[in-house]
């Protein structure tokens, strides 16, 4: 099993926030999850619980289109939640679970 902690939208060369807004913020999330599960000889296909913390949740949508393409018709359980802040402003975090198919 991998439990990731939750993922910012940090470019991992520059170690800055990427900006934009929430689609670009969502995008790089995914690929920073993306580079913890190759790490660990995984993908989202293993992947069976996410957490999304959302500063606001009129981006709900936007994110949702996102994690639809990395995730597809068969979304792992997800729960999503308002908070107040996130590290160095981001506006969304996402942590992960995922189980490898030979456990």
């Amino acid at each position: 099993m991998l439990f990731s902690s939750g993922q910012i939208a940090l470019d991992p060369e520059s170690g800055t926030l990427v900006e934009g807004g929430i689609e670009p913020e969502t995008e790089r999330v995914f690929k920073n999850l993306a580079a913890i599960l190759s790490g660990a000889g995984l993908s989202f296909e293993e992947v069976v619980k996410t957490t999304v913390f959302l500063v606001d949740m009129d981006d709900f949508k936007a994110m949702n289109g996102v994690y639809e393409r990395h995730f597809g018709s068969a979304p792992p359980a997800r729960t999503t939640v308002a908070v107040h802040a996130l590290p160095r402003g981001a506006r969304i975090e996402i942590d992960l679970v995922a189980v490898g198919r030979d456990l």
